[in-house]
This record gives structure tokens, C-alpha cells and sequence, in this order.
């Protein structure tokens, strides 16, 4: 975990909502210079801040709505600071709970060197990042539906499905295996909201390669030299990542994609692991596909998996192939170069 700690002049602290938003700025010392309720407007927050515009970083918890406040910051030129949500304990463990206490610990921490850091998204790529994670809501839409029409081919003994349902054709006249009318309006009803779910995809996957193109075309082209990392896994990892700069070390990049998990030790005893669930889900999912399918497209991968095997078992073995492929993407991405069999295999 980061933590922010340069050294400024003021420090405010904003605990960011809809509507309101409660605003705390203390100056070097500690001193509470502003501390009100105002309104979530750029209009409402800066004459607040002009008499501290020298010196002046602003500071609130990641949330959905932070995304006009940074962009209001890189505007005005003021440093801005994102807090990781899920490691503000000093926020979310006090006895009392309230706007004006939030935003007063906001600034604390970040006066003290001790606000944990989220990474603010730039606004050229976070849109079609956005996008690209609605696709995949809309994807696992769509496996719920199919899901749905299997069950209730199931449950009511009807002849087996031997097609792929993700076809159109096949889809077509599924209602007509059930003989009960009610049943045949409930897979109408499901076979017509896929067939729109694969239109809506199949637009939203052709806008953001044409963007994707245009933001990095490299970048994503030596993603894709990596067996099994195809179109979509490909978009996924590179606008999750946006800019691999920001991990110094593999190791930093590897945990932020939750394929590793960290000891918890103390008093020189490891007494188990933890931080399994912090990072991003959806490059940890980008992976795990990743692995399935380097599996799948090479014979040097199922040996590579044998190996890993022998020495950790076949529970782990998975899991540190995604792991390796991992590390590789980061060498590829920060190295511009391209996936070689040979050195992964060695």
C-alpha cells in the first residue's frame, strides 16, 4: 500500500457525496482553517479554495462520484489525492461516524503522511475503461440467461441441447421443446434478450478496439503476441493497467492484479496469508482466463503446468501459471517487447 506524503502548505480533506460534500482544510500546523457542508458543484468549491490555492492538496475517499472532483483539480492545477477506500481504517473503525468527522480524518491522514492511495484514472482512457467493464456486465447478463434456458430444459426432462445455444439458429426455436404455454413466453422471453445482448456486445467490443487502436495499438498488439491473451482479454489487461509505470517493481503489479497473496506475520511467526481480495478483480479475472487458455493454445504450456505441478500440487498449480503469465505481461508492457516462448519456458 502507498501512502501520500509530500509535504504542503494546506491539506484539505473532502468527504465527497451526490449531493453535498463536507470540505475540512487544515494548514501545516494542524490549525482547522475551513470546515463546512457545501453543495457538489465545481462552483461551490472553488471560491472555498481560492484563499489556499498556494500550497493547497485536496484529498477524498474513492468512490464512484470522484471523477469531476479530480478532473477539477487537474483543471485548477491542484494536486489531488485519491483514498483507497478499503484501507482507510481510521475512517470506517471510529466509535462515531459522520460527514464532518470523515472529512476532518481525510485531512489528518493526509496531513500525517498516512492517506493510503487509490490511483486516479486519467480522463483520456477512463471512459472506454468504463466501457469495457460494462461489456463484461453485460456478458455475464448474458451467461445468466443461457443458464436460465438450460435449467429449464432440465427441469422439465426436455430433449437434450446438443448445439451451442450462444447461436442464433440454434436459439431460434428452443420454446418449441416445452409443451406448457407459460414456459414457452419465459424462453421466448429469454432467447429475445440474448439476441439483443449479442447485438449491444458485439457493437460495444468493435467501438472499443477501434479505440483502443487509438489510445495504444502497440501496446495491445504485444499483449495479444502472448498465447491466449486474444481481443478482449487483451483490451481488459491493457485498460486496467492504462500505464505500467506506475508499478516500480513486478512484484507491486503482480499483487495490485491479486495474483499473490501476502504473509500476516508477527513476532517472526507466519500465522497465515491475507489481502486476497485487494487489488483488481478484473485483471485477476483477465488472468485466470489467460492461463485457461495458454492451456489450451500450447503444448509448452501444459508442460510448463506439469512442472509446477510436481513441485506445488495441482490446487496451486493453476494459479501460479496465471501468476507467471502475469510477470510476463509486465516485462512485455514496461520493456516493449514482444511474448517469447523460450524465456518464459526457461
Amino acid at each position: 500500500m502507498r501512502f501520500y506524503n509530500q509535504q504542503h502548505q494546506y491539506y484539505c480533506g473532502i468527504d465527497l457525496h451526490v449531493k453535498t460534500m463536507y470540505v475540512c482544510i487544515l494548514s501545516a500546523t494542524g490549525e482547522v482553517l475551513e470546515h463546512r457542508n457545501i453543495r457538489s458543484t465545481p462552483d461551490a468549491l472553488r471560491p472555498l479554495l481560492a484563499p489556499y490555492r498556494e500550497g493547497l492538496v485536496v484529498a477524498a475517499e474513492c468512490m464512484f462520484t470522484w471523477y469531476w472532483l479530480g478532473d477539477f483539480c487537474a483543471a485548477e492545477g491542484i494536486p489531488f489525492v485519491l483514498g483507497h477506500a478499503l484501507a482507510m481504517k481510521a475512517i470506517h473503525g471510529g466509535k462515531a461516524k459522520n460527514d464532518r468527522i470523515d472529512s476532518r480524518k481525510i485531512a489528518g491522514l493526509l496531513r500525517g503522511g498516512l492517506l493510503p492511495q487509490a490511483y486516479v484514472y486519467p480522463p483520456e482512457m477512463r471512459a472506454t475503461r468504463d466501457l469495457m467493464r460494462r461489456r463484461l456486465h453485460f456478458v455475464r447478463k448474458r451467461a445468466e440467461l443461457l443458464g436460465h434456458i438450460r435449467n429449464t430444459r432440465a427441469q422439465y426432462n426436455a430433449p437434450a441441447i446438443t448445439q451451442n445455444l450462444r447461436l442464433r439458429t440454434v436459439r431460434a426455436h428452443m420454446s418449441l421443446r416445452f409443451a406448457n404455454p407459460s414456459v414457452r413466453t419465459s424462453i421466448d422471453a429469454d432467447v429475445s434478450l440474448l439476441n439483443h445482448y449479442d447485438t449491444v456486445i458485439a457493437d460495444l467490443e468493435q467501438y472499443i478496439g477501434v479505440e483502443a487502436r487509438r489510445h495504444d495499438a502497440a501496446a495491445l498488439h504485444r499483449l495479444q503476441s502472448v498465447p491466449g491473451i486474444g481481443e478482449i482479454l487483451g483490451l481488459t489487461i491493457l485498460y486496467e493497467v492504462h500505464d505500467i509505470s506506475r508499478f516500480p517493481r513486478v512484484q507491486e503489479f503482480a499483487s495490485y492484479a491479486r495474483l499473490v497473496k501476502c504473509a500476516r506475520e508477527s513476532a517472526g511467526k507466519i500465522t497465515g496469508t491475507r489481502g486476497a481480495k485487494i487489488g483488481n478483480v478484473h485483471l485477476k479475472w483477465a488472468f485466470s482466463e489467460a492461463a485457461v487458455q495458454f492451456l489450451r493454445h500450447t503444448q509448452e504450456g501444459k508442460h510448463v503446468l506439469r512442472q509446477i505441478e510436481k513441485h506445488h500440487g495441482k490446487r496451486k498449480a493453476l494459479s501460479i501459471l496465471a501468476h507467471k503469465l502475469g510477470r510476463a505481461v509486465f516485462y512485455i508492457l514496461s520493456r516493449d517487447v514482444s511474448f517469447s516462448m523460450d524465456r518464459f519456458v526457461a
